[in-house]
């Protein structure tokens, strides 16, 4: 019987989810004023989290982060739905660097100083997306 995850996942798994993981548990508890300046952000990207409370969204946030950092680090989870959630995660962190005023050269794309920290989540991106995209190509045995 075989590892429940392919070999060449656990590398990226465990970057992703040990970063994701130690993100949304440094989250707990944080006060108003951070957890506004998170929404603020988050807003750039979906608009529709201006809608509600700050508190609220950091919870959600936290929860969310722990999840996806746990799914990652978990070797049960199949990789093909830990990759799709990431994907999904990443997305929109990838959107909200794009959309924040300041973040991006005026090419709209290359980071400025300010938006270094944000533009790494390309790489988050990039590990979901081989992820799925691996176990859509891969032989079944």
């Amino acid at each position: 019987m075989g590892l429940p995850i392919k070999l060449r996942h656990v590398p990226p798994r465990l970057a992703a989810g040990a970063y994701i993981l130690n993100s949304g548990l440094n989250k707990r508890g944080v006060d108003d004023e951070a957890a506004a300046g998170m929404q603020a952000m988050a807003a750039h990207a979906l608009p529709q989290l201006k809608e509600m409370s700050a508190r609220d969204f950091a919870k959600l946030l936290s929860t969310g982060e722990t999840a996806l950092g746990a799914a990652l680090l978990l070797p049960f989870v199949p990789s093909w739905l830990a990759g799709l959630g990431l994907t999904a995660f990443s997305a929109g962190l990838v959107r909200m660097y794009l959309n924040t005023p300041g973040m991006t050269e005026d090419d709209g794309f290359r980071p400025t100083a300010e938006g270094t920290g944000l533009a790494k989540d390309v790489f988050l991106l990039g590990i979901g997306l081989g992820l799925v995209l691996d176990a859509l190509t891969s032989k079944q045995k």
